[in-house]
């Protein structure tokens, strides 16, 4: 049946497809336009918003976002956190955040999160707004950088640990944040709610980290014992008669800590990242966290991930955008901020230069994490479709340049050291 209602954007009417018509063409175009930008080897992400763009009310006026393919996007956020967890490993980056590196972490954040304040508040932008743009200048997509590390083959390198752990301590740190933001979103906004606000959140915050860091202890131990899970887990699979009981053991226990995200008032996407972060080689063994892998990358980067990037798209609308001055502005602050911001940071740990640099670039990625972050603003109308669309050609822009920019810097770094 089809039902004829109109746009947000345009006000004209269009007949509403049924849902499955609806997924099936976002999944072939998602899918075509992704696997033409692998060809060209720039992420398949960029073509599956593009395709959204064409799609969507920006261009055909085909599909549109419906509470369905919302439903469907949230799960493929969900999968694509879990992704790149697994591919982390905790112990790596808690010694790469040891000593004078939590220095860059702190620079490649805070520089570019006043640096979006500055530009927001210098367009007279609401207070709210201002600390969106902010936070999304200051993200960086850590699935994206793992990605691109990944292809360019330096993701256990000194460096790419160190760009990954500084992309986790600021996607945690802007998360947080985030929470805040959404626990004062509707109140009266003074200082004593805001305090009051962030005060909760810091305890929910410890709390959480609590849990995180008993869970780690526990399983530190049983890993201490040898092999004991993974031939446990072995024994439980095998009593099991239904299929894939791994895959639902594995993701109880990640909906388990994103429950317990979502009860202290946080976005169940951390709860997912730490709890595939936990799940390692040597605790399960390396077949059993291969099958995991392969199911999880299988669902994630064949049916909801593109549902989830074909939906940023949907929501973009170039025609919104009629402050070009502040869409530059954000754009130029972005690259800038992130570059110069782990450059310094690297400086001041005692990096030289050239891995300073390095740095700097290979934290400039936005993609994934920014586009949730402002996905889940837009949503809450804490920001409107002008600043989500300004976002998302930032977002694409930093992604589709970092890998570039980051090839010729390692191949720099290579040729001085040679």
């Amino acid at each position: 049946m089809y039902l004829c209602k109109k746009t947000m954007s345009l006000d004209i009417p269009h007949f509403e497809l049924p849902f499955f018509t609806n997924l099936l063409i976002l999944l072939v175009t998602a899918r075509f336009f992704g696997e033409v930008f692998e060809r060209f080897k720039q992420p398949a992400m960029i073509g599956e918003i593009i395709a959204g763009v064409i799609v969507g009310p920006s261009l055909l006026n085909l599909v549109h976002r419906t509470e369905e393919i919302i439903v469907i996007s949230e799960l493929g956020i969900f999968l694509l956190v879990i992704l790149a967890g697994l591919e982390i490993d905790i112990d790596d980056i808690l010694k790469s955040l040891k000593g004078k590196n939590i220095i860059i972490s702190i620079c490649a954040f805070f520089i570019p999160l006043l640096s979006g304040f500055a530009i927001a508040h210098l367009f007279g932008l609401d207070l709210m707004t201002t600390v969106f743009i902010g936070l999304c200048v200051s993200i960086t997509a850590l699935p994206v950088s793992i990605r691109i590390l990944m292809d360019l083959g330096m993701i256990n390198s000194a460096v790419g640990q160190k760009i990954i752990s500084v992309a986790i301590f600021d996607d945690v740190l802007a998360l947080t944040i985030l929470g805040v933001l959404l626990n004062v979103n509707g109140t009266d906004m003074t200082v004593a709610t805001i305090a009051k606000a962030a005060s909760i959140s810091l305890l929910k915050l410890f709390v959480f980290i609590s849990v995180l860091g008993t869970s780690y202890y526990i399983i530190k131990r049983l890993i201490n014992k040898g092999d004991y899970i993974e031939s446990s887990l072995d024994k439980l699979l095998s009593f099991f008669k239904g299929k894939e009981p791994l895959f639902a053991i594995f993701f109880a226990f990640v909906l388990l800590f994103s429950t317990v995200t979502e009860a202290l008032g946080f976005h169940f996407i951390i709860g997912a990242f730490f709890a595939s972060m936990l799940i390692s080689e040597s605790l399960i063994g390396k077949q059993n966290l291969k099958n995991i892998e392969a199911t999880t990358s299988s669902l994630a980067m064949g049916f909801l991930a593109p549902i989830f990037f074909a939906g940023i798209g949907l929501e973009f609308n170039i025609s919104s955008i009629t402050n070009i001055g502040l869409l530059i502005s954000v754009i130029l602050v972005s690259y800038f901020s992130k570059i110069i911001g782990g450059y310094l940071g690297g400086t001041f740990a005692g990096l030289n230069s050239k891995i300073a640099m390095v740095m700097g670039i290979g934290l400039n990625a936005r993609g994934i994490m920014e586009l949730v972050i402002a996905n889940i603003a837009y949503k809450a109308g804490l920001i409107n479709n002008e600043v989500f669309s300004i976002l998302v050609i930032m977002g694409v822009l930093t992604t589709l340049t970092t890998p570039l920019m980051l090839k010729r810097s390692f191949r720099r770094l290579k040729a001085n050291a040679s």
